[in-house]
């Protein structure tokens, strides 16, 4: 089924991709795959697996991969879900040949996605960066429910 998806990704004009943990799916979220989707005519969004998750934020995710990647398929905007095994945005470049990656405005700037501007620059990939939704984000939605948890049991 990926491939048949990926052959269909080839044909069209512009193939967009995006990823994320996704974990406690929020309006934030939405809103970046939302805006990915208006700029592409396929959009690929790479759901972090839970081993990457607990290996890059030392922490496992609330909700499972299975779980997670069967939200994002869900969503209208999707046209194909893989799985984040890591976070060489070039590996994922040679499977999907993509033309934009997009990402939040709150990674604009920083280290990491500067290397990656100009690692895509030279193969005519856009890095487009979204608008980050303020005051929303899992991390935040986490502290949110474990203070509750203390409020109740306290």
């Amino acid at each position: 089924m990926i491939n048949k998806n990926i052959d269909i990704a080839k044909q069209t004009k512009i193939i967009g991709y995006t990823t994320g943990v996704y974990d406690m799916f929020h309006i934030g979220h939405l809103n970046i795959i939302r805006s990915a989707k208006e700029q592409c005519d396929f959009l690929i969004v790479g759901v972090s697996t839970d081993e990457l998750v607990k290996h890059e934020k030392n922490k496992t995710p609330i909700i499972p991969y299975k779980e997670r990647a069967d939200i994002i398929a869900s969503i209208k905007y999707v046209d194909l879900v893989v799985p984040q095994l890591d976070k060489n945005k070039l590996s994922a470049w040679e499977k999907y040949h993509f033309n934009k990656m997009f990402v939040g405005s709150d990674w604009k700037g920083t280290e990491q996605w500067e290397r990656y501007e100009k690692q895509f620059s030279p193969l005519g990939v856009e890095i487009i960066y979204l608008p980050h939704t303020d005051g929303v984000s899992s991390t935040e939605l986490t502290k949110v429910i474990k203070n509750m948890l203390i409020e109740c049991n306290g």
